[in-house]
């Protein structure tokens, strides 16, 4: 089965943790913090493949993850990075955040490489955090958190005329006699069940690429046929070749087809309702010369006045066919080679800032370290009330009161912070 739509789990690299370590060296406390800093996680790429056609590789894979990086080591060492994770896209996908439905990327247009998602940074050793009144600190920072998100990938062909119409109205004909395509042909409703590209040459290289669409019926927007299923495919069109049967050869009215489809490209989309249109009139060669006349006398009384064209066309022995093809290339001169593209509409961001911090019990005292918290009582009066109070909830909302608690602390022990003591109690 042509696969158009999947949704995937993608997660970066988490970085790697800073490393607490010291050397020993004579007349240096503790011997000298030498941790070294965390690798960094890979990152998430998605990169255009011009071998692929389909998204069926990702209906038997649905998770991605790229690889963590690795944890600092003692003498300063440097914990390796991750690598990136390459994710393999027919040119044409569009990326979009499943929750939201937001664009993220729009691969196609020269657009061949994008990092989604960014890996983790990795965490500082310990050696970063030494000071005048710290020289041996023990913490280091942990590695940033790696960032996840399920995404829908829609591939959403690279065609500049899309062919609608009801099935057996010839447009597969159509496409076959205008390019090297070669779609299933048959008399039956729905022989195309996958949507076809092909590409029109024409003098000068001024030859452009149509998109055969399966059939779209009445009642598509409840789901009825095929549904909406490969309507995506026509979003980045210009122009669109509505093809009706002139010769009513199932009893059908063509006028009333024309009004039915836009109907429901209307429901789908209502800018792609807006997008030009040009009729073309198949299967004349069944006509007999009167009725011939009489058919596409109606359908030009009806659409002409509106600004849409109706050429007379036999998809099966050419007639007309040149005609028209050189009116759709004048349409796409005028409308200009600007190609459609989905615009990026959300950026995933890793908003996580960890600072280390350590909490350790030194003689029946609880103490709590770390460069944040050092920074903290720089800059906070907790001889008011006030400053007391916001000094607690910065204690609360980063966790120091759940570590102390974990570590046993009982109301009336005594904590230590960078030469500040004071009892605790809840």
């Amino acid at each position: 089965m042509f696969a158009d739509q999947v949704k995937i789990y993608i997660r970066s690299g988490k970085g790697g943790d800073g490393h607490v370590g010291f050397r020993r060296e004579l007349f240096v406390p503790a011997g000298g913090p030498n941790g070294g800093d965390g690798g960094k996680g890979g990152d998430v790429i998605f990169v255009v493949d011009e071998g692929l056609n389909t998204l069926s590789d990702f209906r038997h894979m649905k998770k991605y993850c790229a690889p963590n990086g690795e944890d600092g080591g003692k003498n300063r060492c440097h914990g390796a990075d991750g690598e990136d994770l390459i994710i393999k896209v027919p040119e044409g996908t569009v990326i979009r955040d499943a929750e939201s439905g937001r664009v993220i990327a729009d691969m196609s247009h020269g657009n061949k490489r994008v990092t989604v998602l960014k890996g983790g940074r990795g965490g500082k050793g310990n050696q970063h955090y030494a000071t005048a009144t710290m020289q041996a600190p023990k913490y280091a920072q942990p590695g940033q958190r790696a960032m996840e998100l399920v995404v829908t990938l829609e591939l959403k062909v690279i065609a500049d005329v899309g062919l609608v119409g009801f099935p057996n109205v010839g447009k597969s004909t159509f496409l076959s006699r205008v390019t090297n395509a070669r779609p299933k042909i048959a008399n039956y409703h729905f022989t195309t069940l996958n949507p076809n590209l092909g590409v029109v040459d024409l003098p000068d290289g001024r030859g452009f690429v149509i998109a055969d669409i399966p059939g779209i019926i009445e009642g598509a927007s409840d789901g009825v046929g095929l549904g909406f299923e490969f309507l995506r495919h026509i979003e980045r069109t210009k122009v669109m070749i509505h093809i009706v049967d002139a010769a009513s050869v199932e009893g059908r009215d063509p006028i009333d087809d024309i009004y039915k489809i836009n109907a429901e490209l209307e429901a789908y989309n209502p800018e792609i309702a807006k997008r030009p249109q040009v009729i073309a009139a198949n299967k004349i060669d069944t006509l007999y010369e009167g009725e011939n006349d009489d058919a596409i006398t109606l359908l030009r009384e009806e659409f002409e006045p509106k600004g849409i064209k109706v050429f007379p066309i036999s998809a099966v022995s050419g007639k007309g066919v040149r005609e028209l093809l050189f009116y759709v290339r004048e349409m796409l001169d005028q409308i200009g080679d600007e190609p459609v593209v989905f615009e990026p509409e959300y950026v995933p961001m890793n908003t996580d800032v960890e600072e280390p911090y350590t909490v350790s019990v030194e003689d029946g005292v609880y103490v709590v370290e770390g460069p944040r918290i050092e920074k903290m009582l720089g800059y906070t009066n907790l001889e008011s009330e006030k400053g007391f109070d916001f000094f607690q909830k910065f204690l609360k909302e980063n966790g120091i009161l759940d570590e102390l608690e974990k570590a046993g602390i009982q109301e009336g022990d005594t904590v230590r912070m960078y030469g500040l003591e004071f009892d605790y109690y809840k």
